[in-house]
């Protein structure tokens, strides 16, 4: 058995993502199940305080999803619990979450970031929609990619070819917040590169290269097994590869992350990165990203989650 003691895996919550938070906990616990580490998985109900205060766990491990799990809020109750937990700090989190900001800070790094703007349910109301769209259009261009400004798993996310769609696509993206952000699709390969760092420093693992079936890797192409074909290591040349690492550690290392983390990005025909979004909590189900990285860096799931949660307890016990 390992020496953490008994260890917590917080998974659920009440975001659209729920389905996803849950199907990673059981990944993990699992996981950390077949490396010897005594683990329990609990929802994040309106028990949870009392519970961690009456029984407190070694360390906890944040699968939630969206709301909740990656605006900061659970990782800000974590602290005022002085609990170890795995992932990054609460307002690293908060303006991570948060598509604008983070877009920014990324763009001010040197990263590069699809041209795009921002836009709130009540300006697309009260100011014009047809007349802002058609200024949208004649702007950026198309095609475009709508998405919340604040959420993951591509929920209410939608690509528009044509400036006919863009309207229903707005208002399919409200239906998930409220202000949306509109971005020009950068044509190239889709990869995804996970960060992991285990208390030596941040490491970029092995990219991800996503071929949709239906040419969008929207949320069932996500999670439908079948219907995405995944290349690990990404079909680059090195020194394309190379440079889609050091972009993943660079944002991880802007945004003030730690621990794990997930930057999504598109791979123009010049071998250009775009950086399109980054996560601080990566899903782990079956057909997730970050486990396919591991899984090819010849590293086991629970030999990673655990050593995620030792890393935890040190940095806790130091501080």
């Amino acid at each position: 058995m390992s020496d953490l003691g008994h260890v917590l895996v917080l998974a659920g919550g009440l975001s659209h993502e729920r389905d996803v938070s849950l199907r990673s906990g059981r990944r993990v616990a699992e996981s950390l199940r077949e490396v010897g580490v005594d683990v329990s998985q609990r929802d994040a109900d309106a028990d949870l305080i009392v519970t961690l205060r009456n029984d407190p766990p070694a360390a906890v491990f944040p699968l939630l999803h969206g709301v909740q799990g990656e605006d900061g809020a659970i990782q800000q109750i974590l602290t005022l619990l002085d609990l170890p937990y795995v992932g990054s700090p609460a307002g690293s989190c908060r303006q991570t979450f948060d598509k604008p900001i983070s877009k920014g800070l990324l763009e001010k790094a040197g990263l590069n970031t699809p041209p795009g703007v921002v836009l709130s349910q009540s300006t697309f109301r009260e100011l014009g929609a047809a007349a802002l769209l058609d200024a949208l259009v004649g702007r950026i261009g198309l095609p475009l990619v709508v998405k919340p400004s604040r959420g993951g798993s591509a929920l209410g996310s939608s690509l528009v070819n044509d400036a006919a769609d863009l309207p229903s696509a707005m208002v399919e993206c409200f239906a998930y917040g409220d202000s949306a952000m509109i971005e020009r699709k950068i044509e190239g390969s889709e990869v995804s590169v996970s960060v992991v760092d285990t208390g030596d420093g941040p490491v970029a693992l092995p990219a991800v290269e996503i071929v949709a079936e239906s040419g969008t890797y929207d949320y069932h192409a996500r999670y439908t097994a079948g219907t995405t074909e995944y290349f690990v290591p990404a079909r680059l040349p090195s020194a394309v590869a190379d440079d889609v690492a050091q972009a993943a550690v660079r944002a991880h290392r802007t945004l003030g992350l730690r621990d794990v983390s997930r930057t999504d990005m598109i791979v123009d025909s010049s071998g250009t990165p775009w950086l399109l979004d980054v996560n601080v909590a990566p899903g782990m189900t079956e057909t997730s990203l970050l486990p396919q990285s591991v899984r090819a860096a010849g590293i086991g799931l629970g030999e990673l989650a655990r050593d995620l949660l030792a890393a935890a307890v040190k940095r806790h016990a130091e501080a």
